[in-house]
């Protein structure tokens, strides 16, 4: 498995029903992407749900490398670079993947943590502890799926959930707080289940 984000920040006063109809028209195009476990369509909107930007940001859970590639070379992203320019594309090594206490509730928002990975750490314990944290996470109330990266070139890790409901400051939701505006899943069942490794 592989975690991939990138992230279009756009001006304070940017009309976000763009973003809402460019998703709502365009969405549904990945509903059926070879190699793609989930799209989340995601969403920060200024003043909303504790953010402090404007910022459109689709996150990535790819089965199988190719899929990866031939979105990121093919047309679909070359939409994203026309209209908006060519962001940094965010990678996390898969580490660990559930689903949720609740996987076919409605997703309304999506948490995400990255946090630097001390020097200090073992990489064999963290793995340990992320595949446990991300079973935790997936078993809380209102989660569809839970999922954990790390960035080796970074030395980054990440938590992802998807969920029916968040409020800034309640458990688990440490992090930045999306809206999710539609959810393209054509291989989610076949993400693999528990550690990657």
């Amino acid at each position: 498995m592989h975690a991939m984000q990138y992230e279009i920040t756009l001006p304070a006063d940017y009309d976000m029903a763009i973003i809402r109809e460019r998703v709502a028209s365009k969405g549904h195009l990945l509903d059926d992407f070879p190699g793609l476990g989930v799209k989340t369509y995601l969403m920060r909107e200024r003043g909303v749900l504790g953010s402090p930007v404007n910022q459109y940001a689709p996150f990535y859970l790819w089965n199988t490398e190719p899929g990866m590639n031939s979105f990121l070379w093919g047309t679909g992203f070359q939409g994203i670079v026309r209209d908006f320019g060519r962001p940094v594309v965010q990678h996390w090594n898969g580490v660990a993947y559930a689903e949720g206490a609740a996987p076919d509730g409605r997703a309304r928002v999506a948490v995400r943590e990255r946090t630097p990975i001390a020097e200090t750490s073992s990489l064999p314990d963290l793995v340990a502890d992320l595949t446990r944290e991300t079973a935790e996470l997936a078993s809380e109330d209102g989660v569809l799926f839970a999922a954990a990266g790390i960035d080796p070139r970074t030395w980054e890790l990440l938590r992802f959930s998807v969920r029916e409901h968040a409020e800034p400051g309640a458990p688990g939701t440490s992090g930045d707080i999306f809206q999710v505006l539609h959810v393209s899943q054509p291989e989610r069942d076949q993400l693999p289940r528990g550690n990657q490794w």
